[in-house]
């Protein structure tokens, strides 16, 4: 259904994260990233680019952000590559993270039957729609996860004036899993459900979904990543962390992330704010 990962196992990284006495120049690294990332493809479309330029392997750990960067403070990672800026920039203040660069953008999206039961279909403002699916009582299914799309989903919620906590187990239904799942379960149910536009692309399992809302700048979405701090975390592979995100934000690395398409489809449009090209050793 959805693009292989590309080394992302958590097990995997767990077991070379308990290597007593890891090495800087260890030939690999561990990303805490998000499902998005991983689901859509663009990390088995840029990594391989990455390692063959530096030797350096990347072992990615794929989960919704609020656990990826959960994972991060534990010094379970060597970087953090996430979106929802808020909590990323509360990592680097409280001395987990080095510095915060901003990566890529595209945006969320809510899909939905072909029966609109909300009457939504063709709107662009992501609150007014959600209060109308709220009045309507048509069902909705969110990740539920502390991901950064369950994060910006709730804030707009919360817009609406719509306490969903009083509304979960009714209409309102909530999964705990990451997007790919969460699709599912909404299609399985002809339910709402708020995306990420680069997964939903990738997704293949659509059937007569389509997309209801989009085009609202307040479904904006942002990636950031992040170097783990060596001195917080000392056991974490500083230098090769930070070729890795050197690179990444890179003019090699940004037209890498630019040039990732699914039948013709950009999916992520790179923003580094410096994307001149870095040191990769």
């Amino acid at each position: 259904m959805f693009r292989r990962p590309f080394l992302a196992l958590a097990a995997l990284a767990a077991a070379a994260l308990a290597t007593p006495g890891a090495a800087q120049d260890a030939p690999f690294i561990v990303v805490q990233s998000t499902t998005s990332t991983q689901n859509s493809g663009l990390f088995d479309h840029i990594l391989p680019l990455f390692t063959a330029k530096t030797g350096i392997e990347v072992r990615v750990v794929a989960v919704g952000t609020g656990q990826a960067i959960r994972n991060a403070e534990n010094g379970d990672g060597d970087v953090l590559f996430v979106h929802a800026r808020p909590a990323e920039e509360a990592f680097v203040a409280a001395g987990h993270g080095v510095a915060r660069h901003d990566v890529m953008y595209n945006d969320f999206v809510i899909v939905g039957p072909p029966a609109d039961p909300a009457g939504v279909a063709g709107m662009t403002d992501a609150v007014a729609a959600l209060a109308q699916i709220a009045a309507a009582g048509a069902p909705f299914v969110s990740r539920g996860d502390d991901s950064g799309t369950n994060k910006a989903e709730l804030r707009l919620w919360q817009q609406a004036g719509i306490d969903v906590a009083a509304a979960s187990g009714g209409w309102y239904r909530e999964t705990g899993s990451g997007m790919g799942a969460t699709l599912n379960a909404g299609t399985g149910m002809g339910a709402y459900v708020m995306t990420d536009r680069a997964t939903w692309i990738s997704f293949g399992n659509k059937g007569d979904y389509r997309i209801a809302v989009e085009g609202d700048p307040q479904m904006f979405n942002q990636y950031g990543i992040i170097a783990v701090n060596p001195e917080a975390h000392p056991n974490v592979r500083a230098e090769a962390a930070r070729v890795f995100v050197d690179w990444v934000i890179s003019a090699e690395g940004q037209a890498a992330i630019a040039g990732y398409r699914i039948d013709g489809r950009q999916l992520f449009f790179p923003n580094a704010a410096k994307p001149d090209d870095a040191s990769t050793g």
